[in-house]
């Protein structure tokens, strides 16, 4: 692509900054490759399916979140509020062990683009849901009256 829009541009950091739409580009660019013809961003489901590689706890590592595990910025309530040490910056792809399944930093660092529009769980358990369709938003599902696309991982 052209210009990296990253903040924290070492070579070894993942990309951050990017809209949905320069995504959205960089993958019709990638699906030119030979054997690319069906990438595409993964659903929230395949998303937590992949993050969780295989458990059943809140994170790929267990029930408690530190700095030790996971490279977050200590500003969100599900992480316990602000912590001492955070570092406030990306940090290079595997700086951390990576989950069951050999995917690095799929909890902190970046937030990473899914598929699916974002809107309330389901009340039922579902296999492998896609989320909501675009026209079926509600307004509980707007972020400042917009629709808005899910992000997982991040800091």
């Amino acid at each position: 692509m052209k210009d990296n829009p990253s903040e924290f541009k070492n070579p070894e950091n993942p990309v951050e900054k990017i809209s949905w739409k320069d995504c959205q580009t960089f993958i019709e660019k990638l699906k030119q490759l030979p054997g690319a013809k069906y990438i595409n961003l993964p659903t929230e489901a395949q998303w937590e399916y992949a993050c969780r590689a295989g458990t059943t706890e809140p994170l790929n590592f267990g029930s408690e979140i530190s700095l030790d595990l996971v490279n977050y910025s200590g500003k969100w309530k599900g992480f316990g509020g602000f912590s001492e040490g955070a570092q406030k910056a990306t940090v290079a792809a595997k700086s951390y062990k990576p989950n069951a399944w050999g995917l690095y930093q799929m909890h902190g660092n970046v937030w990473e683009w899914c598929s699916d529009w974002f809107a309330a769980m389901p009340s039922q358990d579902a296999i492998n849901p896609t989320g909501p369709d675009k026209n079926k938003l509600t307004e509980n599902d707007m972020f400042q009256n917009e629709p808005c696309r899910v992000l997982r991982g991040g800091s």
